[in-house]
């Protein structure tokens, strides 16, 4: 099922007007550039725990507190820190950056609500062009809205053990903290979901499940906040395949 969940994402997206898209055609530049980006990803979402979009188009339901009829949606912070990746000449490793997105109600037509994505200050502008590119390709969607690219703010990506966490502005603008030991059954060694697919990546090296003791965005009209939903890790691969022309105007 999940294949072709993917699948159909993927082929109805492809040509979705991009970030990256807009971005070139303003500074008038050509993107005929390598790329590739390994990254660990702190993700946490609204859904309960283990997050039915990786399975379904759908997103899990919620009541709202006025006891209306039920409303689903995938609030999302996915938190990257890169490990290593280029594109063409500039290195990416080391970037940090926070994508907070709604996938909305269903993604059956590969359409999805809007994303948010805020850099570190230490990301320059050679490699925000570059990562605009590749997460276009990770997150292949049609967005409702143009995606937005807020001022940047501190963010702090942390991980030992059986936890991880990341700040936004200090949690002022955001804040992710994963605790995996509720789901270990041993309390020292993770629980991992092997051989299931993320969004356009190549590679994964599983997804280390974590519930989350809070998933916040803070600002603005799309702030949410959600308390012991669903969270994990997952270090993706993404690269231009190497018999694939050149990357040109890709991107979010």
């Amino acid at each position: 099922m999940k294949r072709l969940v993917f699948a159909s994402i993927l082929a109805l997206a492809v040509a979705a007007p991009t970030l990256a898209d807009k971005g070139m055609e303003k500074s008038g530049k050509a993107t005929n550039a390598a790329w590739s980006m390994n990254a660990t990803i702190i993700e946490a979402c609204s859904c309960p725990m283990f997050c039915q979009c990786y399975f379904n188009t759908k997103p899990a339901g919620h009541m709202s507190h006025e006891g209306a009829a039920e409303e689903h949606y995938c609030r999302a912070n996915n938190v990257f820190k890169v490990n290593k990746g280029n594109f063409g000449a500039t290195k990416l490793d080391g970037a940090k950056f926070w994508a907070s997105m709604d996938l909305g109600d269903d993604f059956s037509d590969g359409t999805v609500k809007w994303l948010i994505l805020t850099f570190d200050p230490s990301v320059t502008k050679e490699q925000r062009e570059g990562i605009s590119t590749i997460l276009g390709k990770l997150y292949p969607f049609k967005w409702e809205r143009p995606v937005q690219v807020a001022p940047d703010l501190p963010v702090e990506w942390t991980h030992e053990g059986l936890t991880a966490t990341a700040r936004l502005d200090g949690g002022r603008a955001g804040e992710v903290v994963l605790d995996g030991s509720t789901v270990s059954r041993t309390g020292t060694q993770p629980a991992v979901i092997s051989g299931l697919q993320y969004f356009a990546a190549q590679k994964n090296d599983g997804f280390v499940l974590m519930p989350n003791k809070v998933e916040a965005y803070r600002l603005g009209p799309d702030a949410f906040e959600f308390k012991g939903t669903n969270g994990f890790m997952i270090t993706v691969d993404i690269a231009a395949p190497p018999d694939a022309a050149p990357a040109s105007k890709g991107g979010m």
